[in-house]
């Protein structure tokens, strides 16, 4: 009789706990998945190759990707709501997203509101920044500052605060490959310092040589 009480109620707390491992699921938002190939995603979005950035292409292909959502109806995003999400790619898989709000949808809200909403999907956050003085934030500073996260140990989910334009977004990113894009993205900054006067002087020969070119094309087919 104890055994079976035991069962039962082991199973009632599966059946509780089941909806909040759903709920936690970090690897993906919305209809993206972290790992999804660029050539899956451009055609979720319905969009081209040509409207792919290249950031860099060294040490590791980093791409990124603007999109809109479409104001359509029954689309599966809510139109209203995202006004516009970056997609960002290294080696050309989904690594990171970016997530901007229409201005509308968010008028009024608080914090407290914005971090209630998410946890209804994600569950408590593992972590909620102080209240800080907005007036004496740094409006030159770009950098989203981070409001609150929900994360695991592969990804995290941030809801974020633009110090520019005092709005808030989502960044969510795989850990790993987060950490590997940075180093890349260091290292083409370092690459590119290095090489920048061995390029600058490349060009300027490149055109000196084409204006001494054109020079001797004009000289034989000038006529005054």
């Amino acid at each position: 009789m104890k055994t079976i009480r035991n069962l039962i109620l082991s199973s009632v707390v599966l059946l509780l706990l089941t909806p909040m491992l759903r709920a936690q699921d970090f690897s993906k938002y919305r209809q993206f998945t972290f790992g999804m190939s660029l050539t899956s995603v451009l055609k979720h979005t319905d969009q081209r190759l040509a409207d792919v950035k290249a950031v860099h292409s060294r040490p590791a292909l980093i791409q990124e990707l603007e999109w809109w959502p479409p104001n359509l109806p029954g689309s599966s995003f809510q139109s209203d709501t995202v006004k516009q999400i970056f997609l960002s790619f290294y080696n050309g898989e989904l690594y990171k997203i970016s997530v901007s709000y229409d201005q509308s949808s968010t008028e009024g809200l608080t914090t407290d509101d914005m971090v209630k909403s998410i946890s209804q999907k994600y569950g408590p956050p593992t972590s909620v920044a102080l209240a800080t003085d907005a007036a004496k934030n740094d409006h030159y500073d770009l950098k989203p500052t981070v409001v609150a996260s929900w994360e695991d140990v592969q990804y995290s989910f941030n809801l974020v605060r633009s110090s520019y334009a005092d709005r808030l977004g989502l960044v969510i990113y795989a850990k790993r490959v987060n950490e590997q894009a940075d180093l890349a993205t260091a290292e083409a900054v370092k690459l590119d310092q290095q090489e920048g006067p061995q390029r600058e002087a490349a060009l300027q020969k490149k055109q000196i040589d084409d204006l001494a070119a054109a020079r001797q094309k004009n000289q034989r087919i000038f006529r005054p």
